[in-house]
């Protein structure tokens, strides 16, 4: 035989040390794979063996957790008795609502709205006061879901006053959850001043709570969305107020429709805060607010454009 060239045996010994590697290669692969597989098995024993939490149940464990019990085994006790939703279980609470730790004390706030109305805004008043703002931001929230009339004076003043931005528009939304009409002339009285960028939310919060003020007055229930979906109006399931706007409430709101009409129609205001400007003129229910809200039933805003047109759909029932 002859000879081999140079270019041959280089190609014999390339092939041999790529044949070589693919079999390292396939038994570290397969190696690893088996390693993969174990720890997999041992992860999935760890996962079963682990101990379930064990979440208070009974009362004596949830007054024990609270009085001498960590952060967090406070603050499960607390989840608990929220989860109960009785007067019964917002009495436990109670002794929380004086924590010397600001987030206890404020996830308490949460947990106590299930007392009598009296009852809760009594307990909860104390926390408007506290020097931390998160609690106080918590306190006016819990008060608007109490919606006890008792309360509203002291919310307003929290609106007004507040030297924490958060607080201030904690209790706007409260106000609008409380559904007091005497709140309408300070939220109106708000909305007046001139626009600022750092009281966007605020000022979107306050146009939103005049219009829950009014559905509440209807005697209907508050839209938690809005718009609520862009669906064919059969499908929505809308806002429907038991009783037709009196004209009595059409006389305590004509400051606030005053008001709203130029927040809506007004461009230099934000997209957000014109949308809730026509969902309040919506729940309000004006007629003469017809022809206002049909101006922007083809606004670019097509959030603000399908408010609009459930606004006047809700009109129309």
């Amino acid at each position: 035989m002859g000879k081999k060239t140079h270019r041959e045996l280089s190609g014999r010994r390339v092939s041999k040390s790529a044949n070589s590697f693919t079999g390292f290669s396939l038994k570290l692969s397969l190696i690893f794979a088996a390693l993969l597989l174990s720890g997999g098995v041992n992860a999935q024993k760890r996962v079963i063996n682990r101990p379930e939490i064990v979440w208070p149940k009974d009362d004596a464990s949830i007054i024990r957790m609270i009085a001498s019990g960590s952060i967090e085994d406070k603050r499960d006790a607390l989840f608990e008795i929220r989860n109960r939703e009785t007067a019964e279980a917002s009495r436990l609470a109670l002794p929380a609502l004086s924590d010397k730790n600001r987030v206890i004390r404020a996830t308490a706030a949460a947990s106590v709205v299930f007392l009598p109305a009296d009852e809760a805004v009594s307990v909860l008043l104390p926390l408007l006061r506290d020097k931390s703002a998160f609690v106080r931001r918590e306190g006016a929230y819990a008060l608007g879901i109490v919606r006890n009339k008792s309360a509203t004076a002291a919310l307003i003043e929290k609106m007004q006053r507040d030297k924490d931005a958060e607080v201030r528009a904690a209790a706007t939304v409260a106000l609008g959850l409380a559904g007091d009409p005497a709140a309408v002339d300070a939220l109106v009285d708000f909305l007046k001043a001139t626009p600022k960028s750092d009281k966007e939310f605020q000022r979107r919060a306050a146009a939103r709570a005049i219009g829950q003020i009014a559905q509440i007055a209807r005697g209907g229930k508050q839209m938690a969305v809005t718009p609520q979906s862009f669906l064919p109006d059969r499908f929505k399931g809308l806002y429907s107020p038991d009783q037709t706007i009196p004209p009595v409430l059409i006389a305590d709101f004509r400051p606030a429709i005053a008001l709203l009409t130029g927040i809506l129609l007004n461009p230099k205001e934000t997209d957000d805060t014109r949308r809730e400007a026509a969902f309040s003129l919506g729940a309000i229910g004006d007629p003469a607010s017809r022809d206002v809200l049909q101006q922007s039933l083809s606004s670019p805003d097509y959030y603000l454009a399908e408010i609009v047109r459930e606004a006047l759909l809700n009109m129309e029932r």
